[in-house]
């Protein structure tokens, strides 16, 4: 299985480790198994100011749908209900669960074939975790989320404008580009005090890493209030924090921070 912390950490999950998460709409997220499919799982949660707004929502659910039921899924009562629907000439059920968490109400669905089996929804449900609010989730790594994916790309596409700008040359993702990446940063032409400007920086080197070095993945990094990508060699205890690859403290030299992450990962495939 793997481990899914909401933005904002209002929540964690579980979900079967041949699923990922995919683009949705906007507070709902989206998990399923691309190469064989067998179901889509969505998620969206709501919080209230009292501890009823989750029995509140749970109430409502049920006086304004008919087809739906009071029901339990391990120690959290909801509201569960179902319905079939065609498409593009397949038949398809969504199981519907509006869930209490006291303070927090979470609106799960599960569309898979007709009449397919629930239970891997329910697993899923059963996993959830609502923290305390005064600890949250603590020193998390878990599988790259689509919303550090998008810092990455932002980054990515960022350095492959300011290198076509400023150099009249591609970057794509290459050894060859920390080169590119290093005359632009020591050209005087970017505000490197600038915390974003670094950071895009950073990325755009740890994308380079990630890359051409192998074992080493994206992650998402949660600690409290701080979420960000973060890269892991093989689900090892070494972490990198790209904010780390660039600082303020220079002269930086990238050619030698990569040489060093390199030989460090060599002798770490050696053992």
């Amino acid at each position: 299985m793997k481990k899914y912390i909401s933005p904002g950490s209002w929540f964690s999950l579980e979900y079967p480790a041949d699923w990922n998460e995919f683009e949705d709409t906007e507070d709902t997220f989206l998990f399923y198994n691309s190469s064989r499919w067998n179901g889509n799982f969505r998620i969206s949660a709501t919080k209230g100011k009292a501890d009823s707004y989750g029995t509140d929502c749970l109430r409502a659910e049920l006086k304004e749908n008919p087809s739906a039921v009071i029901s339990r899924i391990g120690e959290i009562p909801c509201a569960y209900s179902l319905e079939t629907f065609q498409e593009n000439g397949s038949v398809y059920t969504t199981y519907f669960w509006v869930l209490d968490y006291g303070a927090m109400c979470m609106e799960c669905s599960f569309t898979t074939t007709k009449n397919g089996e629930k239970i891997i929804a329910e697993t899923i449900i059963n996993t959830i975790c609502v923290p305390l609010a005064e600890h949250g989730f603590r020193h998390e790594i878990i599988p790259i989320r689509i919303l550090e994916i998008g810092v990455v790309n932002t980054a990515y596409s960022w350095i492959e404008k300011t290198i076509k700008k400023e150099l009249s040359k591609d970057f794509t993702g290459e050894e060859k580009d920390i080169a590119k990446i290093q005359q632009v940063m020591d050209s005087g032409k970017l505000d490197i005090h600038q915390k974003e400007i670094r950071y895009h920086l950073a990325i755009a080197f740890a994308s380079i890493i990630a890359k051409n070095t192998e074992g080493m993945e994206w992650k998402t990094y949660v600690d409290g209030a701080s979420e960000y990508p973060v890269l892991q060699f093989m689900d090892s205890e070494w972490i990198i924090h790209p904010a780390d690859l660039v600082s303020e403290n220079w002269p930086i030299d990238l050619t030698e921070i990569y040489r060093r992450i390199r030989l460090q990962a060599s002798k770490m495939n050696g053992m």
